[in-house]
């Protein structure tokens, strides 16, 4: 009985605790880089020892691979919400605007591009992130055949693949410009996108 109602509880600590280090290690990622930054580092930032660390994360790469996991969760919500909209093109046109300002914020793009990178180098990294990649480009597919398919057009595998690669890419494009011109027309950029993902979705 008692061990049953703590659990709750119990599950809701370590929740808090795995938030904590996450945002911890999130922020030294950004500053150090993933090899820069030690677990002393995330320990100090987090607020508790390094023994609580390791009590929730293996080791660094572990963390990467929760911030991963919470990415993959938000995006693969999002696209069920789409998909569950009464008219998911309009749904998608009016979130663009949501990917566009979130892929332009300085710290989310600084972390992502962190973890890029050391996918490029680490292949352990490199198949967390494809991993993630693949389910996202799966669910973002199934939500781009639905709204291209009421509006008439029936799509075959590789045409829908290159629609997902064109508006993943100008995502995440965004990324990069983040950094190279922190000071971007965000607005501007909104007006671009909403018309760029309305023609793809459309295009014959």
């Amino acid at each position: 009985m008692t061990a049953t109602s703590n659990q709750p509880s119990d599950t809701s600590r370590a929740d808090v605790r795995r938030s904590q280090i996450r945002t911890a290690a999130a922020e030294c990622f950004r500053q150090h880089g993933f090899h820069g930054t030690s677990i002393a580092q995330i320990s100090k930032t987090a607020g508790m020892s390094t023994g609580h660390i390791y009590h929730y994360f293996e080791n660094k790469e572990a963390i990467i691979a929760d911030i991963v996991a919470q990415d993959l969760e938000r995006l693969l919500t999002l696209t069920t919400e789409l998909r569950a909209a009464s008219d998911v093109k309009v749904a998608m046109i009016e979130r663009a605007i949501e990917g566009v300002r979130d892929n332009l914020d300085p710290g989310t793009a600084g972390l992502q591009l962190e973890i890029v990178a050391e996918a490029a180098r680490n292949p352990h990294i490199a198949g967390i992130v494809r991993a993630a990649d693949k389910q996202c480009r799966d669910s973002l597919a199934e939500t781009i055949r639905a709204t291209r398919q009421a509006a008439g057009h029936e799509d075959n595998a590789a045409t829908l693949a290159g629609l997902v690669e064109a508006i993943s890419a100008m995502f995440e494009g965004l990324r990069i410009r983040a950094i190279r011109n922190p000071d971007i027309d965000r607005d501007g950029v909104v007006r671009v996108f909403r018309r760029m993902v309305s023609d793809l979705l459309t295009q014959t």
